[in-house]
């Protein structure tokens, strides 16, 4: 992952010009996991939009699993979000209707895939909800999980398409701290296991601490960027939240 130069600009309706990405720089390696950590207006958000190809008016060079995202057409563009990146929010985004096993496969049903409910479907749903410890969750209803247990259905659905990139904007923010340790050691071991390439949005020191690198955000611009020396280890919490 690459950003060259990185600006972004809004408009007000009065005209006034807001400056919230300010010449970022910034490179990723694949199977890094990264904090981006500001305050809130810092542009961190902004900036992780852009990196997962939500926010396309900025100036600059977006270079994401090698694909120039300047270059893609809207068809491209869409392809990309659905299987390059995977989202977590700070808010779940469940559908309170469906089943786990159809709210994890939705990303499918949006990349020109049919609504299945075959054996094969329940399948690798199933398998997907094993790697957040909630295959036994498969046919439940949000509105009967905790809220531990929902963000662990959205980090599913964020694998379901086996994406190279998992984006988090506040993963934990909804969590009360025992749940949020849960999410924070699952995020650590899907990079750790499965080398998956992990950037985390957070205002939280603590959360940034669980990364092996952080990057500080102020005022749209790169203030630091240090590596960990010794990340926080993942902690012994099963998986009951």
């Amino acid at each position: 992952m690459r950003l060259e130069g990185l600006h972004k600009t809004y408009t007000s309706e009065g005209g006034v010009e807001n400056h919230v990405l300010r010449g970022v720089d910034l490179a990723v390696a694949d199977g890094e996991l990264v904090a981006l950590m500001g305050s809130s207006g810092s542009g961190k958000t902004t900036l992780l939009n852009v990196i997962g190809a939500l926010d396309q008016s900025y100036r600059g060079r977006v270079v994401i699993a090698g694909q120039d995202l300047k270059g893609l057409g809207d068809k491209a563009l869409s392809r990309f979000r659905n299987q390059t990146v995977g989202y977590i929010f700070q808010q779940f985004h469940l559908l309170p209707h469906l089943p786990v096993v159809d709210n994890v496969a939705m990303p499918r049903w949006f990349d020109g895939g049919a609504k299945r409910h075959d054996g094969d479907e329940r399948a690798e749903v199933k398998r997907v909800l094993e790697r957040v410890g909630l295959a036994h969750k498969l046919d439940a209803r949000p509105g009967h999980l905790s809220g531990g247990e929902k963000q662990r259905v959205a980090i599913a659905r964020a694998l379901y398409a086996k994406p190279k990139i998992l984006l988090c904007d506040e993963p934990t923010g909804a969590l009360d701290s025992e749940t949020s340790e849960v999410v924070l050691d699952l995020i650590a071991r899907l990079n750790a296991d499965e080398g998956l390439t992990v950037v985390v949005v957070t205002h939280d020191p603590y959360v940034a601490s669980r990364c092996r690198r952080t990057v500080r955000i102020v005022d749209g611009q790169i203030v630091s960027d240090a590596a960990a020396s010794a990340p926080a280890p993942p902690s012994d919490a099963g998986g009951a939240a």
